[in-house]
């Protein structure tokens, strides 16, 4: 239970005095103790405090999965200062937009994304990179010689003070996470210790009726800058429990992983869990240690459930939930019968309201509407954007209550059932991508004159990217797909475009992209006849 008071930091140094010995960290076959992990931590704290990192500052990981991701993340929560998580895969446009909007001077990455560091401190001022394993050969570009560039290995090696002692209260912001949206760049959701721990301790007793706490090992199956992926997998380590973290998401390594160490607990996207399902060795390994598979980020389709409940023996249970709710909104509880396609029942410390979204009044029981979700800790603003907030965040009945988007229904039982989305999202393998960045990076090259993108249904990753372009004058798909790959993420990059005379407009002049992913949705559906 989350007490008045309680910090991510208070609650990790409990849970690392009562479970010195017992193994928190499982990495390439190297094991490190919650003992071994809080002298860590402790060691990086101070040398952050040394370099002046105090409390309230933010500080960018932009780090792959490594033990240093977790330490470095908890030792930020030591000092009171602010982690602001992202993807290692950003370049140094997204990087350097995040820099500015969240006014980071401090920034952890690795050797081989140190080049998007530079390139985007060029501009975007920064005070310290520390940089985590092997440091490469680089040349410091010009008007940085303010900015100071460090191994963390060698800061390590000197004699580092104490972490500073610093007061932190449970509603102070622990973190930053940038998610995706309808406009071009992401935005900031400002986390506070109390929601997350509020968050972890939920999912956490979810399942305790199979895994006592401290029993749990969890294969860390999604990014740890996603709330998915700190819920299950920081919140593994917070609650006692051992996690292993891979590297990267190779399908074999992680079946051998799961068999090796019998692992309990499994996270993912449907999309993930379907490759798992499909993949040619997965009879070569065993998954009866695996007492609970949860996935999350896209509708969860019923044949993959099916498959999986089959070959494992238990089910595969879907959640919903947002960056912005800090995860978890609604799940189904182990061990309960749930209809099939249900993206559960409403968690405790959440309430939502399902409303039509145009007059925001309250639809009848089993007709769709737009999910509002409102909690007790609940994040009521984005970083810096007071006019997304006002659009995202709303006052009704005398409660900030959060706008997903999403538009579900519930039947008389509360079951929530996920119907479509009111935002323009493409969702590929688990990412959100917004069309509007992948537009705007087409629109970059001389030779396009317009263009739209929509998400396309694919089997295997959810939905895949298509852009639809108007041209000016010659140029080859080739070209665009190479354009979007030096500025977008890679998981951002559309997998198909298609050139067009015109592109469908409403009377004003607004592009019609529901017009567009209808054309191709029947077109799939005429093929799929015809097949």
């Amino acid at each position: 239970m989350v007490k008045h008071g309680d910090t991510i930091d208070s609650v990790f140094r409990k849970t690392a005095l009562q479970y010195s010995e017992k193994v928190a960290l499982i990495f390439q076959e190297k094991r490190i103790t919650f003992s071994e992990l809080d002298k860590q931590v402790d060691k990086i704290a101070g040398v952050l405090g040394d370099r002046g990192v105090g409390k309230g500052e933010m500080v960018i990981i932009y780090l792959p999965h490594m033990p240093e991701w977790v330490v470095i993340w908890l030792a930020l929560q030591r000092i009171g200062a602010v982690a602001v998580p992202v993807t290692h895969f950003y370049g140094h446009e997204e990087l350097g937009y995040i820099v500015q909007d969240c006014g980071a001077g401090t920034i952890f990455c690795s050797n081989k994304n140190i080049d998007q560091v530079l390139k985007a401190s060029s501009k975007y001022r920064l005070a310290s990179i520390i940089v985590v394993g092997d440091r490469a050969e680089f040349k410091k570009p010009p008007g940085m010689e303010s900015t100071e560039i460090f191994a963390l290995d060698d800061l390590l090696k000197g004699q580092s003070s104490p972490p500073p002692q610093v007061e932190i209260d449970g509603r102070d912001v622990a973190e930053i996470i940038y998610t995706g949206g309808t406009t071009g760049f992401p935005k900031g959701v400002p986390i506070k210790h109390v929601l997350f721990l509020d968050t972890i301790n939920g999912t956490r007793k979810a399942v305790e009726s199979i895994i006592p706490r401290t029993k749990a090992i969890t294969v860390q199956g999604a990014p740890l800058n996603h709330i998915l992926g700190q819920d299950l997998g920081l919140g593994s380590i917070l609650s006692g429990d051992t996690l292993i973290i891979l590297p990267k998401l190779d399908l074999d390594e992680f079946l051998f992983t799961v068999d090796k160490y019998q692992a309990t607990t499994l996270f993912g996207t449907p999309t993930f869990f379907k490759m798992v399902l499909d993949h040619g060795k997965i009879n070569d390994y065993s998954l009866k240690s695996v007492l609970y598979a949860v996935c999350a980020g896209e509708a969860l389709p019923n044949e993959t459930q099916k498959r999986w409940t089959e070959k494992v023996g238990r089910p595969l249970y879907s959640i919903y939930g947002a960056t912005e709710t800090c995860g978890l909104v609604s799940g189904v509880t182990v061990g309960e019968q749930a209809p099939p396609g249900t993206i559960g029942k409403i968690v405790p410390t959440k309430q939502v309201k399902l409303i039509n979204p145009d007059t925001l009044e309250p639809v009848q029981v089993i007709e769709p509407g737009e999910l509002l979700v409102s909690s007790e800790n609940m994040v009521t603003a984005y970083w810096n954007k007071p006019e997304e907030t006002s659009r995202h965040f709303i006052p009704l009945e005398d409660k900030i209550w959060y706008k997903t988007g999403d538009i579900v229904r519930m039947d008389e039982q509360g079951w929530l059932f996920f119907v479509d989305r009111s935002v323009d999202l493409i969702k590929h393998k688990g990412y959100r991508v917004a069309a509007t960045r992948v537009e705007a990076s087409l629109l970059k090259h001389p030779a396009v004159a317009e263009c739209c993108a929509v998400g396309v249904l694919d089997g295997n990753v959810g939905e895949k990217i298509k852009a639809f372009v108007v041209l000016k004058k010659d140029v080859t798909v080739d070209e665009l797909i190479k354009l979007c790959s030096e500025s977008l993420a890679t998981y951002e990059v559309p997998h198909y475009i298609e050139f067009r005379d015109t592109l469908p407009k409403s009377p004003v002049g607004k592009l019609l992209r529901k017009k567009l992913r209808d054309e191709e949705r029947q077109k799939q559906n005429s093929a799929d006849s015809h097949s």
